[in-house]
């Protein structure tokens, strides 16, 4: 299969390219900067230029471009950053598909979790992707995100909403920057520490797209891409210090989060979020890690 990716030097997108290509499969990457070689093709979102002729005989598109959620305080420039590199992309990729004959069979966008906003879940039971959407800048981002990919949705093309969660790995994300504090045992839950935290881990990740591009063809639309087992921020916090064998007992207040973190505390650090994964269960995908224990174990230990 000819698989063509955006956001290819990502997290989740330098994790996936290896895997797919072990999988025998051939990797077009979508760039921004000038091409090195043949693999590669060039793309600038904000002027409106993806050559169609570069994706003739794709068999499937995986679009994870975007600037980094929490990389900067949310300015009203940032903010507008983060829906550009978003919206525009996918609308310029989603286009681009549908004038193709033929167009490839799949495209899996990204999207968040975000989508059901920032008190989503209770104590009582996690939500899944029949959730209403939330409100909030991210909920607002999710959902016009989600909408760019109409034009490839209506040319035929099976669109599944990759609705991921905090995703867990040494490589980088939110455990890469937690793990140097914990680590000098200045680690603790954030706020309240109640807070619902919905995660995956990186391998699952890999294996969760791995499966919607292929044997689930059936699925479309939003899929959580989400452990089947959510915690509590304090949850969270207690098992990465015994994982590494420090104590955490550090917490760190609301309002100090809010001053170092600005509006993204709010949406992001303190967002409360219980998610479940039914999509991805229901197409048959096992988990590698649905614990979170072994999850933090595996990739703190083993770099994963």
């Amino acid at each position: 299969m000819k698989v063509a990716v955006t956001g290819s030097s990502g997290l989740i997108g330098s994790a996936l390219l290896p895997a797919l290509r072990a999988d025998g499969h051939e990797v077009v990457r979508i760039v921004r900067r000038p091409p090195r070689d043949a693999s590669e093709v060039h793309w600038d979102p904000r002027a409106g230029v993806l050559d169609p002729l570069s994706l003739r005989g794709a068999d499937a598109v995986v679009n994870l471009a975007g600037a980094g959620i929490g990389d900067h305080r949310w300015t009203a420039a940032y903010r507008q950053t983060l829906r550009t590199s978003r919206i525009e992309g996918t609308r310029l990729l989603a286009e681009t598909l549908a004038g193709l004959t033929p167009p490839p069979r799949v495209l899996l966008s990204g999207s968040a979790i975000g989508w059901y906003g920032t008190s989503a879940g209770s104590t009582e039971s996690a939500l899944d992707e029949s959730a209403a959407a939330g409100t909030g800048f991210l909920a607002d981002l999710a959902r016009d995100w989600e909408a760019a990919t109409a034009a490839a949705d209506a040319a035929g093309v099976r669109v599944v909403h990759l609705r991921t969660g905090v995703v867990l790995s040494g490589r980088g994300g939110l455990l890469r920057r937690l793990l140097p504090i914990f680590r000098l045992g200045a680690g603790g839950r954030l706020g309240t520490g109640r807070q619902w935290l919905s995660w995956i881990t990186l391998t699952d990740t890999v294996r969760a797209l791995a499966l919607l591009l292929g044997e689930a063809e059936g699925t479309r639309g939003p899929v959580n891409l989400v452990s089947p087992n959510p915690v509590t921020n304090a949850e969270f916090t207690a098992a990465l210090a015994r994982v590494l064998h420090r104590p955490a007992l550090v917490p760190v207040p609301r309002a100090a989060l809010r001053l170092a973190l600005g509006e993204f505390a709010d949406e992001g650090a303190l967002a409360s979020q219980r998610l479940a994964p039914a999509a991805l269960l229901g197409a048959g995908f096992r988990f590698t890690h649905p614990e979170l224990a072994p999850a933090l174990a595996d990739a703190v230990l083993h770099g994963t």
